[in-house]
């Protein structure tokens, strides 16, 4: 009997430590989702950005969005948008991006690999970037976006 009861204690025992960690591993799926959601609006931003695709863009952003390219330039909402729309960019590609989730704030690492056209040739640049989201009004949106070449 005793045997029957030890063995009761310890599933007990166990569905109980198994109750108390799944609010846990629940708390962890929020922000794998949240990584997810962020990394797909970061591929559909490479994808408008190539497309010129202002208005999927002006989606993407925060009206006070505030980007720093990778010559320097200060670039608010309106002005990245013109640029976009009028660039002559052919293809970006990302790689090696993590995102650390803090709240309801995200950033992003990463590095790209831009293609366009200048001076009528095909130049590729590499560089390396920080996004940061930030969930506002039940949507992720970019505040703030700064880019650094590479150079060999």
């Amino acid at each position: 009997m005793r045997s029957r009861g030890c063995r009761l204690a310890v599933c007990i025992f166990i569905l109980g430590t198994i109750g108390l960690l799944a609010p846990a591993r629940a708390q962890d799926n929020p922000d794998g989702s949240a990584r997810s959601k962020i990394l797909a609006l970061e591929h559909a931003w490479n994808q408008a950005e190539a497309f010129h695709d202002v208005k999927s863009l002006d989606s993407l952003f925060d009206n006070a969005l505030v980007y720093v390219d990778a010559d320097g330039s200060l670039f608010t909402k309106a002005a990245f948008l013109e640029h976009a729309r009028s660039a002559h960019l052919q293809q970006v590609v990302t790689q090696s991006m993590s995102v650390q989730i803090h709240g309801d704030t995200a950033i992003v690492t990463g590095v790209y690999q831009a293609t366009s056209f200048e001076n009528a040739r095909l130049v590729t640049r590499r560089g390396r970037f920080v996004d940061t989201w930030v969930y506002k009004n039940s949507t992720w949106v970019c505040v703030a976006a700064q880019a650094t070449p590479i150079v060999h």
